[in-house]
Order: C-alpha cells, then sequence, then structure tokens
C-alpha cells in the first residue's frame, strides 16, 4: 500500500549541502500503523512532505496504491487522508458545509458527500453540532470534524502528523479510537511523532529516524532483540547515542568542507 524507497533530500545551507532525508525506506501494508519516529529535526516532516508529493526528492520516490510521488504527485495526493495538529477550520462554515466543501473538492458528487458526511458524524460523535457554525464548536469539536475531513474521499492510505500535539487525555483518546477506526477499515497509516509512549501503544511498526537516517525499524519485538533494550524510549537513547558516535567518527574523517553534519 505504502512503498518509500531510497527517499533523499539535500538543502543548501551556508552554500554547503545538508542531507535532511538520507536515503530512507519502508513500507506499510493494510490494516498496519507505521509509526515514524524521531526528534525535532530528524527529518520526519520533511519525510512526510516528500511522501504526499509536496515536495519533490533529490533521490528515490514514494509509492502510495500505484501512484508514484516522482511521477503523478497529483495522483499520490488523490490517495492520502492527512491529519495534523495544525489543521483549522473554516470559522464561518458549519461543520456540515465545511464537510461539503471538501467532498466537493475530493470530486464526490453531492450524493455521496452527504452519505459520507452521515456516516462519519455518527462513526465519530458529532451528528449534533453539523449545523453549528465551526467559530462555535469546543476544540475537541473542531478536532472531530478535522479527522472526518481527512476520511471523506475514504482513501486507503492516511498520514497523522503530531495529531496529539497540544491535546488533552481525551482530546489524545479521540485520535487513540480514530487510529482504531482507521486499521479496521484496513487503511495503512503512518504515524509521524517523537511521542514515543504513544507510538508503542498504538503502532504495529517502527522506524527510528536520527538526523535523517533510518537507524532501524521493525515490530517492537525485532526492535527488542536488536537493542536489548523494552521500551521505545530506552531503546532510541541508545540508538541515537551509538548513531552519534558514529557520525562523530565519519565527520572526523571527512574534510569539513564536504557537507553539513548534523
Amino acid at each position: 500500500m505504502i512503498k518509500v524507497h531510497e527517499l533523499t533530500k539535500i538543502f543548501k545551507v551556508r552554500e554547503k549541502d545538508f542531507v535532511a532525508v538520507d536515503h530512507v525506506s519502508f513500507e506499510v501494508g493494510p490494516g498496519t500503523v507505521f509509526g515514524l519516529l524521531g526528534p525535532n529535526g530528524a527529518g520526519k516532516t520533511t519525510t512526510m512532505r516528500m511522501i504526499l508529493g509536496l515536495l519533490p526528492s533529490d533521490d528515490g520516490y514514494a509509492e502510495i496504491a500505484g501512484f508514484r510521488s516522482d511521477l503523478d504527485s497529483n495522483g499520490v495526493k488523490r490517495q492520502v487522508g492527512f491529519v495534523s495538529a495544525s489543521a483549522g477550520v473554516y470559522q464561518w462554515l458549519t461543520a456540515r458545509e465545511m464537510l461539503e466543501f471538501y467532498g466537493d473538492i475530493y470530486g464526490l458528487d453531492p450524493n455521496e458527500t452527504s452519505a459520507q458526511i452521515d456516516t462519519l458524524s455518527k462513526l465519530l460523535d458529532f451528528e449534533r453540532i453539523l449545523s453549528s457554525r465551526c467559530s462555535t464548536l469546543s476544540t475537541g469539536e473542531k478536532q472531530r470534524v478535522n479527522l472526518a475531513r481527512a476520511l471523506m474521499h475514504d482513501p486507503p492510505v492516511m498520514i497523522l502528523d503530531e495529531p496529539t500535539l497540544g491535546l488533552d487525555v481525551v482530546g489524545s483518546q479521540v485520535i487513540f479510537d480514530y487510529i482504531d477506526l482507521l486499521k479496521d477499515r484496513g487503511k495503512a497509516i503512518v504515524l509521524c511523532t517523537h511521542r514515543l509512549e504513544q507510538a508503542q501503544r498504538i503502532c504495529g511498526q517502527f522506524g527510528l529516524l536520527h538526523c535523517g537516517r533510518m537507524v532501524n525499524h521493525g515490530t517492537l519485538d525485532q526492535l527488542q532483540a536488536d537493542t536489548g533494550e523494552k521500551d521505545l524510549v530506552s531503546m532510541f537513547v541508545d540508538l541515537i547515542r551509538q548513531s552519534n558516535s558514529a557520525s562523530e567518527a565519519e565527520v572526523g574523517s571527512k574534510d569539513d568542507t564536504n557537507g553539513v553534519a548534523c
């Protein structure tokens, strides 16, 4: 469903090359939650932007439901639903009007749009606020409308970028329930986060990013076997320590004009 092959992105920083994403590869099948994990600056957002077709890669590609980001970025976008903590709502539209607007953007006919709104509002428990203007909704209600927006066109792939950022326990639980719904519907899901405890709770596979490199990836059992650690926090700290040592040795062996170190 999702195939990421050798994705690479290089930016110019002070006239030198900075490798933000360094030949990252992974695959995600239907009904699977893949946690793309790492601290701020690890390359998570840049990787997501390339997968979504919003940022061209310098090497490699992402393939979503048969569409390649380097050949048909618009085709990729039609196959993906995107949820971000920074997504907003249109204040002067009602919840129904906002979802109808997105249904039109996604090319759904009015009957299909209406059916999707009815189904999603029941699943996400916001039927009562469909006729309310978004400006009057609580943070949790706005969150539910945005979650429905990402599913309006029933895409096979979902990408969630820090979806629990700034949310309290109740708001975070809405996200967890939403991910369970996505898994039940057979979606391939990428969860991009630096919250390792949450990721360990909901993800079936993990990719650990550090300085743009995929340091390790696999199931929790596989990562535990590889690292000898029991939880993601411990193994991630250990992996970063090892990666930093290797990076320092590598940088020390090169002339500093060759590039910008992480």
